[in-house]
């Protein structure tokens, strides 16, 4: 930081280092956030078609590694579909939204903070913009006010003004791209949910362990 940033950091007044603290809390958030939601989103087609692949060859146990070495919510949700690919069509369906509802807080989970800094922040400027105000009609007040000391009152409440904006702004369309992604990945859980249970409960079962259907049944999968 240059000596005229820190120079007009320092005439913003105390909110100004809160205002600080605030944004290395939200821009932490935003990096974990981020960072986990990108290890949490697959190619969801890719991946269902790996595991028909597998499953068309009646390999039900590597299927479930897949999705064990796999990260993020829809290879869990296929996970407990496939755990339960011998059940009714209820009792499958009960386990793989059960799945769901345990993964899915988590994909959301933070991402309230960075809305929260972004509606608190302009009222901690806000709250500056006061404090330095207040500053100015205090000089005001006393027989000995000079041209300094009345700039210091305004620099303080213009530039909390400013930086709570240059904090809020950012924060809001942090939680939309957030927000987005997390949309995103429910689209994807959905329908992986229900993609993996359409062929569980119908081309699976018909599938005899040996018989030249399963072959015929990969290459179909497979696109050949």
């Amino acid at each position: 930081m240059s000596a005229i940033d820190l120079s007009l950091f320092t005439h913003g007044g105390p909110m100004m280092w809160v205002l600080l603290m605030i944004a290395i809390v939200g821009l932490v958030l935003f990096i974990e956030r981020t960072l986990f939601l990108h290890r949490g989103q697959i190619r969801s087609t890719a991946f269902i078609s790996g595991v028909k692949n597998i499953l068309a060859k009646r390999r039900i146990v590597e299927a479930l590694t897949v999705c064990e070495e796999t990260p993020g919510p829809v290879a869990a949700v296929v996970k407990a579909a496939l755990l339960h690919a011998d059940d009714d069509a209820d009792k499958m369906r009960f386990y793989v939204q059960e799945a769901a509802i345990v993964e899915l807080p988590a994909l959301e989970r933070r991402i309230n903070a960075i809305a929260a800094i972004a509606q608190v922040a302009p009222l901690v400027g806000l709250l500056g913009t006061l404090l330095g105000m207040i500053t100015t009609f205090l000089a005001f007040n006393k027989d000995y006010a000079t041209a300094s000391v009345l700039a210091k009152g305004m620099w303080q409440a213009l530039l909390c003004a400013a930086a709570s904006l240059m904090l809020a702004i950012p924060a809001h369309l942090a939680h939309h791209f957030l927000a987005g992604r997390v949309r995103a990945i429910v689209r994807d859980v959905e329908w992986s949910g229900n993609e993996i249970m359409k062929y569980l409960l119908t081309e699976y079962r018909g599938i005899e362990p040996g018989n030249d259907a399963s072959t015929k049944a990969a290459g179909v999968v497979a696109g050949k």
